[in-house]
Parts: C-alpha cells; sequence; structure tokens
C-alpha cells in the first residue's frame, strides 16, 4: 500500500468521490497507505508525523521511534511538539523492538507499518490505524493536506534499489561507512547514513534480498542532486557488481 502504481485506483477514487482521504492495506493488514484529499500519498514517514503529533499533543514528552529511511523532518518535528525522537534500524520487528526498549508511545517505518502502544498493544495493525488516522481527521479542522503545510519543503528521493549480491552486500556497505566516517558525521545503527550540510544520504544493504537500498534528502533539488553525485563517485569503484546510475 505505500507502492504508488498500487494506489492508482484509490487516488482515482477519492478524486471522483471528493472524498476526505483514502485508505489502503496490504494483504494481511499489517501495513497502511494513506490518500490525502487531493489525491496525493502520504508517505510512511509523513503519516507518522500526524501521528506523533496527535499523541504528543496528549503526551508531552513522550518517546516516538523512526527508521533510519525517514525524513529529517519527522525527528525534528518530534523535537518540535516536545517529544524525543529515536531513530531505528530498518524493519518493523526491529522498530517494536526499539519501542519496547525506549519506552515509545508510537513507531513506525516507511513501508507502512505503524506500531501504536497509545491505548494500544504496541504492534502494527492497519485497521487499528486506520481508525486513527479517521479519528484525527473527525476532530481537526483541517483537511488532511493542510496538516504538514506547516514542514519545511525538502527535495528527496524514493527508496531506491540497486541490485548487489548476498555475500558483497554487506561488505560493500561496511567500506562505504569507513569512507564517509572519516569524512562527514554518520549514523552507522543501519547501513550508513551520512549528514551532510543541508542533507543525508542513506546506504544500506537489505536484509531480505540481495539488493543495497539508498535514500536521499535535501534542502534543494540541486543540492539534493549533489549528494546523488557525491555517493555515486565513491560507489563506481564497486562496478560491475553495483550499479548506481539513476535516482
Amino acid at each position: 500500500p505505500t507502492v504508488a502504481k498500487n494506489l492508482k485506483g484509490l487516488i482515482a477514487k477519492v478524486r471522483a468521490e471528493n472524498a476526505e482521504l483514502g485508505i489502503g492495506f496490504d494483504g494481511d493488514a499489517d501495513r497502511i497507505g494513506i490518500v490525502d484529499n487531493n489525491g496525493n500519498i502520504l508517505w510512511g514517514d509523513q503519516l507518522l508525523t500526524i501521528f506523533a503529533r496527535d499523541i504528543l499533543s496528549r503526551n508531552p514528552g513522550a518517546t516516538i521511534v523512526g527508521e533510519v529511511k525517514c525524513s529529517q523532518n519527522l525527528f525534528q518535528d518530534i523535537e518540535k511538539h516536545g517529544g524525543v525522537p529515536v531513530m531505528a534500524p530498518a524493519g518493523h520487528s526491529l522498530i517494536k523492538n526499539k519501542m519496547k526498549e525506549t519506552g515509545a508511545l508510537l513507531g513506525g517505518e516507511m513501508s507502512g507499518h505503524v506500531c501504536f502502544a497509545d491505548n494500544y498493544f504496541g504492534y502494527d495493525d492497519a485497521v487499528f490505524a486506520a481508525g486513527r488516522i479517521l479519528q484525527i481527521v473527525a476532530q481537526s479542522s483541517q483537511k488532511v493536506s493542510e496538516m504538514l503545510a506547516d514542514l519545511p519543503e525538502t527535495a528527496y528521493t524514493p527508496e531506491i534499489r540497486i541490485d548487489c549480491p548476498d555475500d558483497k552486500k554487506f561488505e560493500i556497505v561496511r567500506e562505504l561507512t569507513e569512507f564517509f566516517k572519516n569524512q562527514y558525521d554518520v549514523i552507522d545503527i543501519d547501513g550508513v547514513r551520512i549528514n551532510f550540510d543541508n542533507g543525508w544520504a542513506l546506504i544500506r544493504a537489505s536484509n531480505t534480498q540481495p539488493v543495497l537500498v539508498l535514500r536521499f534528502e535535501a534542502e534543494t533539488q540541486t543540492r539534493l542532486e549533489e549528494l546523488v553525485s557525491i555517493v555515486k563517485k565513491q560507489m563506481d569503484q564497486y562496478r560491475p557488481i553495483v550499479q548506481f546510475d539513476h535516482c
């Protein structure tokens, strides 16, 4: 439900009906996808931001867990609203572990797994998450498309997946981590998230597939392209095993 092509029908229906929002689930209903009243997709970190604001309005100082692929806007917004942001490795089981470890009331990831420990049991139930977003919308004077209008605008890529053999992917990420760690501030809890001026980049090995996963975010499109170029230049040494040719 967080893959754009899978939401085309939902987007069309929301627009045709002038609906407040659209809701999509995956097959076992542990992941949620949301489309706002204009038919635009709310990505996992954006949905988490809405849920975090709601929880923090009633639970000042609460801890909220997001994963390494989430926008910097999420973590900064949690702080801005009086919460404690915690970054965790990708993977819904790891999110739940970090929530238990920190006593967090909310956790989630880009893939649409959202875990509530606020009036719930701390696991990823998309039907419950749907009820929570409907409750927020019903109690708000804002449309869904307006709820995050105050967030800083950033340029960002979707999750970029690059083929890489299982027997090479972790070694390559380790080498890239060491390289970037010598030049930049990094977070290395799951691959390497490189903190540049005015942006960040993530390189991590998938735990389940023979791929590397990348994501980029920056304050401007120009800066985003610069960060992509910096990472691509370093990754080019691994051709033809890894070929990072596009965003």
